[in-house]
């Protein structure tokens, strides 16, 4: 299988690099700068484990001057990169591609039916903890690593579905197909933004504010309000999974921040629309009333204003 991976980040690098260790044939699709680093130093994986990669390295204008399809492409770019990802990539798009997104949320897919198609869509659930450190080297934070894929009209398993799948289990990743993947990404979504709201909110990691008066009533009262949403739009979150959520957001000592609450505290602009904007909008015509949400929105889009003004 043809494999291109769009953005050589914490995400798409470190699943990349998975897949070309076990002998797949992989190509980044980075930015020039990123092309430049990587080529130098190679793209490395450090933390919980110790690898490194000569990669496989395209960049778009070198990918558009030698258009060539690719069976699967593995969108790890942050929403506010999608818009110039989705030209950047368009040259590997073939009639027969199928494009596994890794975003959060859900606004992604309607811009990429409308670009490439809906049926060369799946949904996809990653689930890393890893971010970019000094070097831009991977660092990997924690063992969570698995990968869920499915098409986003439900149903049984299709063949696609399953060769991807295979693909990515026969090089060590903890591939999954749920049973539903748009409830999957609905859940995701739930522990994203409640963490995301939290840490922003508080500036602080899990850990500080859960060792505070207060702190874990609120990490509880935003989960309880992302819940209810994802509630009304049809797919409750299980109690066990709630559990696993409020236990994770309420960690004593967790030093756990997301790659939202870094871009805010390095004064980045964040996926805030993406996230936290959709989310809103749909509770709304859902008639949910997400008082703590929507404070969390509008302290994030206060910050967007400043830094893309």
């Amino acid at each position: 299988m043809k494999i291109l991976v769009v953005g050589a980040g914490a995400t798409g690098g470190y699943f990349g690099t998975m897949l070309a260790r076990a002998g797949q044939d992989v190509t980044f699709l980075v930015r020039p700068a990123r092309a430049a680093a990587l080529r130098e130093r190679g793209l490395r994986v450090v933390g919980e484990e110790e690898w490194r990669l000569d990669p496989v390295l395209l960049t778009a204008a070198e990918l558009a001057a030698d258009p060539v399809p690719y069976d699967l492409v593995l969108l790890s770019v942050k929403a506010t990169a999608l818009a110039a990802a989705m030209t950047d990539l368009a040259p590997a798009v073939g009639p027969d591609t199928v494009i596994v997104p890794q975003l959060n949320g859900f606004a992604h897919l309607d811009a990429l039916a409308a670009r490439f198609g809906k049926e060369r869509v799946l949904g996809g659930v990653a689930k890393v903890v890893t971010t970019l450190d000094e070097h831009g080297d991977i660092l990997r934070l924690a063992p969570l690593a698995h990968l869920s894929l499915g098409e986003l009209d439900g149903g049984e398993p299709s063949p696609r579905v399953a060769a991807v799948r295979t693909v990515l289990a026969d090089a060590g990743i903890d591939a999954r197909v749920p049973e539903n993947i748009v409830t999957a990404m609905w859940h995701k979504w739930v522990f994203i933004t409640t963490v995301g709201a939290l840490t922003s909110l508080t500036r602080g990691s899990v850990g500080e504010v859960s060792a505070l008066p207060g702190g874990t009533e609120l990490a509880t009262a935003l989960l309880d309000e992302a819940a209810a949403v994802s509630a009304a739009a049809g797919h409750p979150l299980p109690e066990a999974e709630y559990r696993t959520d409020l236990g994770v957001v309420t960690a004593a000592g967790s030093p756990l921040v997301p790659s939202l609450y870094r871009d805010l505290t390095s004064g980045r602009p964040t996926e805030v629309e993406h996230l936290f904007g959709d989310l809103v909008s749909r509770a709304r015509a859902l008639g949910v009333a997400t008082p703590l949400l929507d404070l969390a929105t509008l302290q994030l889009r206060v910050h967007q204003a400043r830094v893309t003004a």
